[in-house]
C-alpha cells in the first residue's frame, strides 16, 4: 500500500520537476536523453546494491508493496533528481561563470546521498530503510560513489558538448 500510495502521490511531483527544469533549460534532444540514460544507470545499479544489500543482510526496506524486496517507486527519484537534474546543471553550468556550482554538484550529490542515508538510516530512523549490519555505512558511500560516478559517465558518454564549451576548448 505504501508504494502505490508513494507511486500516486510523489512519482507525477517528480516528474512534474524534471520537466520544469528541462522547461526551463531548454536542452537539446540528446542531452535529454543522455540525462535519462545517466540517470537509468544510477538508478539500476541503486537498485542491483539494493538487492545484494538484502540478501547479504546489510539492509532492506520495510514497506509494504516492495518487489523482490526493493521499493521500485522509490527508483525515480534518483533516476530523475540525482541523476537527470544534477546532470544537466552540470552540463549547463560547466562552462559558465558558475563552474564551481557544477563542481559542488558533482561532488556533493553522492555525499548528500549518503548523508540523507545514514540520517534516516542511523539517527532519526524516520524512513523505511533499515540498517542491519555495520558494513551498511562504507556500503552505502561505496554505492553512492559508484552509482553517481556511473550514471555521469554515461551522461559524459552521450551528451554532445554545449557551443561555448567547443568555442572555449
Amino acid at each position: 500500500m505504501e508504494m502505490q500510495l508513494y507511486l500516486l502521490h510523489v512519482v507525477p511531483f517528480i516528474v512534474l520537476v524534471y520537466l520544469a527544469f528541462l522547461l526551463f533549460l531548454h536542452p537539446p534532444r540528446e542531452v535529454i536523453l543522455a540525462t535519462l540514460l545517466g540517470g537509468l544507470t544510477l538508478g539500476i545499479i541503486n537498485a542491483l546494491v539494493d538487492l545484494i544489500a538484502y540478501y547479504a543482510t546489510w539492509w532492506h526496506y520495510t514497506a509494504i508493496g516492495l518487489i523482490l524486496q526493493l521499493p521500485l517507486p522509490f527508483y525515480i527519484t534518483p533516476i530523475l533528481i540525482y541523476g537527470g537534474i544534477s546532470y544537466l546543471l552540470i552540463w549547463r553550468l560547466w562552462q559558465t561563470r558558475w563552474h564551481w556550482l557544477a563542481i559542488v554538484l558533482l561532488v556533493g550529490v553522492p555525499i548528500f546521498g549518503f548523508l540523507r542515508d545514514l540520517l534516516d538510516a542511523v539517527v532519526t530512523h524516520s524512513s523505511f530503510l533499515v540498517w542491519t549490519s555495520p558494513l551498511a555505512g562504507p556500503v552505502d558511500l561505496v554505492m553512492w560513489l559508484l552509482m553517481y560516478y556511473a550514471g555521469y559517465f554515461v551522461f559524459r558518454r552521450l551528451a554532445p558538448i554545449r557551443k561555448n564549451e567547443a568555442v572555449n576548448a
